[in-house]
């Protein structure tokens, strides 16, 4: 629940370099956003990728703010105003404080890494959650506070709806509550001020560029996570990552190495379109997911199930049956014959390779074919990279439209041609509907159909408006066509 702050707490948390104007006789509830600051309420200027609120400290002061934290000192005494060094590590610890400080009794565990944070987190939610313990999930396709399941925006929400939503938990009595948490949410402070008992660093691949620019600042910024852990936490990470050393660096957290290298004592049983089995020293762990990128994901999912408390025995025998997350290598229904159709979310070269290089392991004798394009508004090198992965691993390619939001989706398109040797030999659809439906109507009863990018979102973004769009709806209308047209009439 929301309490009303004293001006003293927030002096004490800010640590202010100086101070300025009237002080008000109590102050309202904290306002990132100016355009919903209410009179009394304390606005905090935050410096953001786009936006700067120090543009818009003038209106909030007409607004009836009562104070004003800010990185510059203010030239106005009608109003209160605390000047800080950076007000961006400060939004997470006051709201948090605002809010009664709900992490105090529950576990958090946080889940960082280029691909597998939304399995693992999945993962790690329902084992828990299947062993007794009363969780919430925070993550890319949903929040789940108690019984409710709420859609997320983003992977890590901001540090105001962050306390909110650690708030509603507590009130749920959730004693353990898991997080994907994104390099955008670290390097802008979002998680300031949370204390993870269990970290979890997957792997390391080229994504959101755009961003950080350079992997080594990307690197540098999933490094966070483990930078502030305490002592008795536990970071599991993943070891036969080139870039485990520099996201982990000089924590000071204990470190469990996840490893499947000659000598570690994990082995990798079994990979089938069946599932898969894993020997953890000893301990065998079957799960239904399949693939070896999986594999990875299902033994972090079950270190840090047994770094949180959980029996290593019982944690292995749930995760029999968890199922891990909407759209990651889903399975799309098509009967008892007809093609076999994956939906995942891969939109980075690592990940589009991982899950063709899984599908092709599984495959019979039928052909693989991919649809897959690429995000707008975001790191376009990878474009070309996602091609020449796409044109070696499968044997049909179709290109089409992914989120294009403010980009021309053609131009997109264009991009990733650059990328392939034989450009002559795949196929370009921009309406990404009919790119899936005709890709499943034209295959074979043996083929496998990797449709690649979206995985669980239902939508389509195109100029900041969502359209509705389910690649897992269109597959599975593609393949009740197939099967109309493929299955002979009974006379």
């Amino acid at each position: 629940m929301t309490q009303a702050l004293r001006l003293e707490d927030v002096l004490a948390i800010c640590k202010p370099l100086s101070t300025r104007g009237r002080v008000p006789a109590s102050i309202g509830r904290l306002c990132v956003d100016s355009r919903l600051l209410g009179v009394g309420d304390v606005f905090i200027a935050v410096r953001g990728p786009k936006v700067d609120g120090h543009s818009y400290i003038d209106d909030t002061i007409r607004a009836g703010a009562s104070v004003i934290i800010a990185d510059h000192e203010l030239q106005s005494d009608a109003v209160f105003s605390i000047v800080v060094t950076d007000t961006r590590p400060l939004v997470g610890v006051l709201a948090l404080a605002e809010r009664g400080n709900p992490q105090e009794g529950m576990t958090l565990i946080g889940i960082t890494g280029t691909n597998g944070k939304t399995t693992i987190s999945t993962l790690v939610y329902q084992v828990m959650s299947s062993l007794g313990y009363r969780c919430g999930l925070i993550g890319t396709v949903e929040k789940r506070i108690g019984t409710t399941i709420v859609d997320s925006r983003l992977t890590t929400p901001g540090p105001l709806e962050l306390a909110d939503d650690l708030a509603a938990m507590a009130e749920e009595g959730c004693s353990h509550v898991i997080m994907e948490v994104s390099s955008h949410a670290l390097d802008q402070f979002r998680t300031a001020g949370l204390h993870f008992s269990v970290a979890g660093f997957s792997n390391l691949s080229q994504d959101h560029l755009d961003y950080h620019h350079t992997m080594e600042a990307y690197a540098a910024s999933k490094s966070l996570l483990f930078t502030d852990l305490d002592p008795i936490a536990v970071a599991v990470v993943n070891g036969d990552d080139p870039w485990m050393q520099k996201v982990f660096g000089n924590s000071k957290a204990q470190c469990w190495n996840l490893s499947f290298e000659k000598g570690s004592g994990n082995h990798i049983l079994e990979l089938s379109a069946r599932g898969l089995m894993l020997d953890m020293e000893g301990t065998i762990i079957e799960s239904p997911l399949t693939g070896r990128f999986n594999a990875y994901n299902v033994a972090m999912a079950w270190l840090m199930c047994v770094g949180a408390g959980c029996s290593p025995a019982n944690a292995a025998t749930a995760m029999r049956q968890a199922t891990g997350a909407a759209g990651r290598m889903e399975r799309v229904e098509n009967g008892p014959d007809g093609p076999i159709v994956f939906v995942d979310y891969a939109h980075t070269p690592d990940a589009l390779e991982n899950v063709l290089k899984t599908a092709n392991g599984i495959k019979d004798s039928g052909r693989l074919r991919v649809v897959f394009g690429c995000g707008g508004n975001r790191d376009t090198s990878k474009r070309p990279l996602m091609a020449a992965i796409a044109e070696r691993c499968a044997d049909e390619v179709v290109v089409t439209s992914d989120n294009p939001r403010y980009e021309d989706p053609e131009a997109i398109i264009d991009e990733i041609f650059t990328g392939f040797k034989a450009p002559g030999q795949v196929r370009r659809e921009t309406d990404r509907p009919k790119a899936i439906k005709d890709t499943i109507c034209a295959s074979q009863s043996n083929d496998i159909v990797m449709i690649a990018g979206k995985g669980h979102e239902s939508y389509q973004e195109i100029q900041e408006v969502r359209y509705p769009m389910d690649d897992r709806l269109i597959a599975r209308e593609a393949l009740q066509c197939w099967h109309r047209t493929n299955t002979p009439e009974v006379v």
